[in-house]
Parts: C-alpha cells; sequence; structure tokens
C-alpha cells in the first residue's frame, strides 16, 4: 500500500494558503513548502511567505531554511521534501504540500532521478564562463542545437536550466526533453491527491496586480536592499524570484520604480498562465474551480475531502 500524499496547488494569488491550512486541520496533516523562494530567510514580502501567526499552530516544511546567498535546486527539494514527508509520516499526520513550483512537486510525486549527470562540475563551470563571455541568447542557441524541445520550453533568461539542459545531454547523449517525458511516465510513487485551486483568468490577474501593488507598499524595495547589503548579486538563485530582480534592476538605476512594478505585474501574470499550463498537462489532476463553488472555502474543502475519501484515504 503506497503512503499518502496531498498536493495543494494551483497559480501563484490563486488563494493556496488559506485553504491548505483548512485542509491541514481537517485530515491531520502538516505542510511542506513548494516554494522556490519560501525556502530563503529575509524574503518574506516578495515571495509571499505564510506568516507564524497565519499557521495557526500547523508545522511548516522547507520555509526560512536557507540563507538568501545559498544556492537552492529541484535536487536539494526532492532531497529535503522526502526527509520531510519521512518525519510527518513518523508522526503519524499525513504529508500536504503547498505551492507553485510543478517541477519541484513532480520531482517528489514520481521520484524522479537526478543522479544521471549531477557528478561532474567542470562542465557546468565551463557553460557558466561561455554565458559570462557570450551572453544567454548564445547559450540558448546551443541548447536549441542539441535539445529543440528543451528549448522550446526553456526561457533564454533562466540560465540554470539551460545549463542544466546542456549538460545533461552532453554527459548523457540524451536530451532532457526525453528523459523528463520518460520520467513524467512513471506511476506516482505516493498514493497522491493532485489538487490543482484556481479562478477565472480576471480574476486572476486582478489578485495578482493587487498583491504586487500590497508588496510595494509593505516594502518590498527595502526588502531587497537589504538582500543586496547582505552580498545578494543579481544572478544569486535567490534573485530569480519574481519581483525581486525586478527591484533589483530599479535599485541598480536600471529602470524606473513604475517601471519595475510594471514589469513584476506583466510577467507574474505570464508566469500564472505558464503554472496553468504546466498542470494540465499532469494527469490524475482535480482542478478546483473557484468561481464553480462560488468562493465558498468550506465548499472547496468539503469536495476535497470527499475526492480523498472516494480514493480510500479516511482520516477521523
Amino acid at each position: 500500500m503506497k503512503n499518502p500524499l496531498v498536493i495543494l496547488t494551483g497559480p501563484t494569488a490563486a488563494g493556496k494558503t488559506k485553504l491548505s491550512i483548512a485542509l491541514a486541520k481537517a485530515v491531520g496533516g502538516e505542510i511542506i513548502s513548494a516554494d522556490s523562494v519560501q525556502v530563503y530567510k529575509h524574503m518574506d514580502i516578495g515571495s509571499a511567505k505564510i506568516k507564524q501567526e497565519e499557521m495557526c499552530g500547523i508545522t511548516h516544511y522547507l520555509v526560512d531554511i536557507l540563507e538568501p546567498v545559498q544556492d537552492f535546486s529541484v535536487v536539494l527539494f526532492q532531497q529535503y521534501a522526502k526527509q520531510a514527508i519521512e518525519q510527518i509520516r513518523a508522526k503519524g499526520k499525513i504529508p500536504i504540500m503547498v505551492g507553485g513550483t510543478g517541477f519541484y512537486i513532480q520531482s517528489v510525486l514520481y521520484d524522479i532521478d537526478f543522479q544521471d549527470s549531477m557528478a561532474d562540475d567542470s562542465l557546468r563551470k565551463e557553460l557558466e564562463e561561455t554565458a559570462r563571455q557570450q551572453g544567454a541568447e548564445y547559450l540558448h542557441h546551443i541548447l536549441e542545437q542539441c535539445d529543440p524541445q528543451a528549448a522550446a520550453q526553456i526561457h533564454a533568461n533562466n540560465m540554470k536550466r539551460v545549463i542544466r539542459a546542456i549538460e545533461f545531454y552532453r554527459q548523457t547523449g540524451t536530451k532532457i526533453s526525453e528523459h523528463n517525458t520518460i520520467e513524467r511516465e512513471k506511476q506516482s510513487a505516493y498514493n497522491s491527491f493532485y489538487f490543482v485551486l484556481t479562478d477565472t483568468r480576471s480574476r486572476l490577474y486582478e489578485n495578482i496586480d493587487k498583491r504586487v501593488d500590497s508588496m510595494i507598499e509593505k516594502g518590498l524595495t527595502d526588502e531587497v536592499k537589504k538582500l543586496i547589503e547582505m552580498g545578494c548579486k543579481r544572478n544569486s538563485t535567490a534573485m530569480q524570484g519574481l519581483g525581486y530582480k525586478e527591484i533589483y534592476d530599479y535599485l541598480s538605476g536600471e529602470c524606473t520604480l513604475d517601471e519595475a512594478v510594471y514589469r513584476i505585474k506583466r510577467d507574474t501574470r505570464h508566469f500564472a498562465k505558464r503554472q496553468l499550463t504546466w498542470f494540465r498537462r499532469e494527469r490524475d489532476v482535480i482542478w478546483i474551480e473557484k468561481d464553480k463553488f462560488a468562493y465558498d472555502e468550506e465548499k472547496m474543502l468539503n469536495y476535497m475531502l470527499e475526492k480523498m475519501k472516494s480514493k480510500g484515504h479516511t482520516h477521523e
């Protein structure tokens, strides 16, 4: 019998945090954050990090565990998340993975094997040097030649993933796009419940705009200033988070604050769209479209509990 794993994901600003707490209370669960920025300390405003008082006593894992100058990757996420799942199960509780990073969720759900090409870092250093000298577009062009499908899915600015894809091809002779397709065909390693919370596009975009305005009001600019003082550079992993790189550019004098805010809103909307595309590709997803529940949190929660019950999960 596979162990249970509940996933609550969805596009940014869909309202996952509040629903996740209600769900954890209802099933006796603890929460693992599947977010690439909330893992960092001192990055609270731009990541819309859950506050201590909002946790309502529910234990959260993978929040505030790294310093902003440290690197974080899907490989580390998978490792930490598996440890957290073991700890939660040892307490007799249900692990609930909450967050919008689809690839992180997938890495745990299908127990993706990343070991193939993690050993040799000399090639990575060589590719990083190429990127520094020739630029991101040049590197992306190399990827287009060896793996066009991966190149179409990975933005040229996402240097880390571009390098990883080229590195994978050169070390294994296999395209990372083909490898990921095979890994996606794997059966889930858990008795999983994969919930995707979403809203109408207009409401989602409206919420994103409001959230960005609120982040600026709460002091996102000062938060980024402090990160720079701590030694964060423009290419630091932590600085790749939406909102952070744009404010970094503003503080470096590369754009005005208005331009930075405009870009954060625009890029966050694009990101939400890409997240939805990702979740539509996933198998066995249970969609929770908020408008169909008349925005009633209790109805949404009851629907989730019913779905879990129908798949043989009961929790007193």
